[in-house]
């Protein structure tokens, strides 16, 4: 206690500055998940992507972010094992968000597009075994999560298979495929503007004080759904069909179409995207003011300050403007030729895998999600389709990056306790 008193403001500076840093690097990184697509397939320029990002990251984090971020923050490790050494929590968490920055900017640096999720949770899991000792860790809770590793690419890949194989069998394998493409694409824009909205609602939003029944839920989705489906019917109604690019290349001008469909699905992905990995960045710097707010009292269940969660979107959106761009290629053009109907269909399965998840306050990585999804769309063509090396260079990443979080959290929790005492 005596150290929380002497030094709790200090840390809280020190998890306040790390958290930001942590947020900027998971903006810089992550923006991939959400904008490789969209770029990749020419749909969007990185400017119009960037400034879209910027929107719905922050809202998603501010809106939707509080779910995830506890079990970030209470989940992996049962806080109640620190009872009476509340401040080797405050030296973990501090070490955990700061080895997850190092780790982040480390890996951007070299265009890798690791897991956010997988540095944070490996983190927080290394310091507390390492540390304070393996029991500390709530080894069941961990399973459930890297079972989510496993599962959720698996989920994004069926879903863009699936949403590939229809906008084929609707669109692109019919006589007038621009024709169809006008028609159908209103409703593909619906189930956009439907699924984000009913996860956020389901989610509650305790935060924000609103709590929706079920059928409101639904009611208010299928009104935020038509309302997109509208807007999207006007865009997609400015579209003029092409001739002579449709003799070079048949469905030039149905994937014309797809071009304006991709800003609702990109703004999906982010939205989705900020409500789940926020967590990442704020989640130990909630535990820290926890700990020192309460003067060394181990609760676990403060709420969760809306000025963190803003802090952590506004980080988010500042890394993804100014260093977004080195990973941005990774998942956009060197797994599979993307077109924009193909774009379309690997950020709709993302965004909807990663709202699903984070509603169900699972901490799976967009990374494995949005790469699954781009696997799912290019399996649709075949495997040929794929590069394989690729493919193999993510996975050797994500492997890596586990571990790294783990040594680079431990590390500095031993610094810290020699520095601050045990």
């Amino acid at each position: 206690m005596e150290i929380i008193a002497q030094y709790g403001t200090l840390f809280t500076s020190m998890a306040l500055i790390f958290a930001f840093y942590a947020c900027w690097a998971i903006g810089a990184n992550d923006v991939a998940n959400a904008m490789g697509p969209p770029v990749g397939s020419g749909s969007l320029s990185l400017r119009n992507a960037v400034i879209i990002a910027a929107i719905f990251e922050f809202a998603g984090a501010f809106i939707a972010g509080g779910q995830v971020t506890g079990t970030i923050r209470k989940g992996i490790v049962d806080p109640q094992v620190f009872a009476e050494a509340p401040h080797l929590l405050m030296y973990g968490m501090t070490a955990a968000v700061l080895a997850t920055a190092m780790w982040l900017h480390f890996a951007t640096t070299r265009g890798w597009p690791v897991s956010t999720t997988h540095t944070i949770v490996g983190a927080v899991a290394g310091f507390a075994a390492v540390g304070v000792g393996v029991d500390t860790v709530k080894w069941s809770k961990m399973g459930s999560i890297v079972a989510s590793w496993f599962v959720s690419p698996v989920l994004g890949a069926i879903l863009a298979f699936i949403l590939t194989m229809s906008i084929r069998k609707l669109i692109m394998d019919t006589e007038k495929p621009f024709d169809n493409a006008k028609k159908w694409g209103p409703f593909y824009v619906f189930l956009v503007g439907f699924m984000i909205s009913l996860i956020t609602f389901f989610k509650g939003l305790s935060h924000l004080k609103l709590k929706l029944s079920d059928a409101e839920t639904v009611a208010a989705g299928v009104v935020v759904g038509v309302i997109c489906a509208i807007v999207g019917k006007i865009m997609i109604g400015k579209i003029q069909s092409d001739a002579t690019a449709d003799k070079e290349f048949f469905h030039a001008s149905a994937e014309k179409v797809f071009i304006p469909m991709m800003a609702f699905t990109a703004a999906a992905m982010c939205f989705a995207h900020g409500s789940n990995d926020v967590a990442n960045g704020i989640g130990p710097l909630a535990a820290v003011l926890d700990v020192v707010n309460s003067g060394g009292k181990i609760s676990g269940k403060s709420p969760l300050p809306l000025w963190v969660l803003t802090m952590g979107g506004i980080a988010i959106v500042i890394g993804l403007a100014t260093y977004g761009a080195k990973v941005i290629a990774t998942i956009g053009t060197k797994i599979t030729e993307l077109t924009p109907s193909r774009a379309f269909s690997a950020t709709l399965a993302a965004a909807t895998v990663t709202a699903v998840a984070s509603k169900l306050g699972m901490p799976v990585s967009t990374t494995h999600i949005a790469v699954g999804a781009v696997l799912g769309v290019g399996l649709a063509r075949g495997i040929g389709a794929l590069d394989l090396r690729v493919l193999l260079n993510i996975v050797v990443s994500w492997l890596v990056t586990v571990p790294a979080g783990a040594v680079g959290a431990a590390l500095i929790f031993f610094i810290l306790k020699g520095i601050f005492g045990a």
